[in-house]
């Protein structure tokens, strides 16, 4: 080796030790509202330091100019991509985006086990279970994760998948792909790593089509896991330190969040990791009927103008009609008339853990006013008004009945208040498919129309 590879290599370390610390306090900064953003920076300056730290390592030496340019063109045109997906995505769609990203690091880690194996078929055996287990892992994040991107973009139906004796096929599928990893592994070659990785494929799709639209929330953060640990034993094929660590960080992060929200929407945690939940025979049925008491934005106003006390209780479709700078402006209005304001946020509001949250702080709304479901929900029997602007299956009272495919996941209890206002477009059941019966009871009001539309024109009256 010469005095300038030596030289690289030692820097290339260097810098990837670095990266990892980044990437360590990214994760420390995004636990705190307050922090997230310088969270976000440690996070791409680490992001930019390994990259910088693989080109240079690429760049020495007369063999490796071809993978330099390689590398230089991938980036480039990873790039290009990235900044158009960034600056077309509305934030409706980031749960979308965020599936497709999954999908791309359980693809890269498939191509990295192949191409390990090709570069070194007389690896060590313990290196071959290095490699099927990062195909397996990788293979099963890219597959669920478009599934789950389709059926949050619509392209697939929301319902779960309920094939007879589904349970039994996924473990057939998983005794199968450890078998042939085992035997890829004991020098088996192509046949056993081809056969694990179309098995692998194909249970990514049916553990997530097995899942319910309403549980996709979880189901992203638990892929979100999955591509971490996929991206973990591509560092162990690469020998790549920072990589492992990355994925690790990533994996361990995305099961921890996982459990929280599996508590928060009382489901089984290995259920999750299984794809057992969602299965319910239930159906949503016609759901409940009654009259409906209709109320103008006029008399919204009129209402809390007279309240001491407010919640607000946002959800997707807040999220739809991009109405969260008029709420921000209607919390400051009721703030000058003396009004207690506060927010109501459910753990899964929204599709993707934590997306209520973001949208109120895009549009500057005081971090204090916003609390947690547990933080909340023995407050509303104290308060004046609720204001539920595109939320539906997170107040939905039928989750506290028997027989719903929502039956147990814990909900917001609105009905509680003095009064409630449920701001939609229409009478349709939430994205579970479930008829709300709080729209039928007698402290309800319905405020049809467009949710950012409603809210300037309340936000006018005041």
């Amino acid at each position: 080796m010469t005095l300038l590879e030596a030289s690289v290599a030692n820097f290339t370390q260097a810098t990837y030790i670095i990266s990892g610390l980044l990437f360590i306090l990214a994760l420390v900064g995004l636990s705190k509202h307050e922090t997230a953003k310088r969270g976000n920076v440690f996070g791409i300056l680490g992001m930019a330091f390994a990259l910088i730290a693989s080109i240079v390592s690429l760049a020495v030496g007369d063999t490796r100019a071809l993978a330099w340019a390689l590398m230089i063109i991938a980036m480039v045109i990873g790039a290009v991509i990235g900044l158009w997906k960034a600056a077309k995505v509305e934030m409706t769609g980031m749960p979308e985006l965020v599936a497709q990203l999954h999908s791309f690091v359980g693809l890269a880690a498939v191509l990295v086990g192949i191409n390990a194996f090709i570069e070194n078929p007389e690896a060590p055996a313990f290196q071959m279970h290095e490699m099927w287990i990062g195909v397996f892992i990788g293979a099963v994040t890219f597959t669920g994760s478009i599934v789950a991107w389709g059926k949050l973009a619509g392209k697939i139906k929301s319902a779960p998948l309920t094939l007879p004796g589904r349970n039994w096929l996924n473990l057939g599928a998983l005794i199968a792909i450890i078998a042939c990893g085992i035997w890829f592994a004991d020098g088996g070659g192509w046949f056993p790593l081809i056969a694990l990785t179309i098995l692998s494929l194909l249970l990514g799709v049916h553990l997530v089509a097995a899942i319910g639209g309403a549980d996709m929330p979880v189901v992203i953060s638990m892929l979100n896991s999955y591509s971490g640990w996929a991206a973990a034993f591509s560092g162990f094929s690469l020998q790549l330190p920072v990589l492992i660590v990355t994925g690790a960080l990533v994996g361990a992060s995305g099961a921890i969040l996982s459990y929280i929200m599996c508590k928060a929407m009382n489901r089984n945690f290995v259920s999750v990791i299984l794809g057992g939940f969602g299965q319910s025979d239930a159906g949503a049925g016609a759901g409940p009927e009654g009259e409906i008491t209709e109320l103008d934005t006029t008399g919204v106003a009129d209402l809390l103008k007279g309240s001491t006390s407010v919640i607000i209780t946002p959800g997707y479709g807040m999220a739809v009609s991009q109405a969260q700078a008029p709420v921000a402006e209607l919390v400051r209005k009721l703030h000058d008339h003396d009004v207690e304001v506060r927010f109501g946020i459910h753990p899964v509001a929204g599709r993707l853990p934590g997306h209520m949250n973001v949208l109120l702080a895009e549009a500057h709304v005081p971090y204090d006013i916003v609390l947690e479901m547990d933080e909340i929900n023995d407050d509303f029997k104290n308060t004046d008004v609720v204001l539920v602007i595109g939320a539906n299956d997170t107040v939905n009272p039928a989750a506290m009945e028997q027989g719903t495919p929502i039956s147990g996941m814990p909900v917001l209890h609105v009905w509680e208040a003095g009064r409630v206002v449920v701001f939609k477009r229409g009478m349709s059941a939430g994205y579970a498919g479930v008829q709300n019966p709080l729209f039928f009871n007698e402290n309800t009001v319905m405020c049809f129309g467009d949710a950012k539309e409603s809210i300037n024109a309340i936000n006018a009256a005041l």
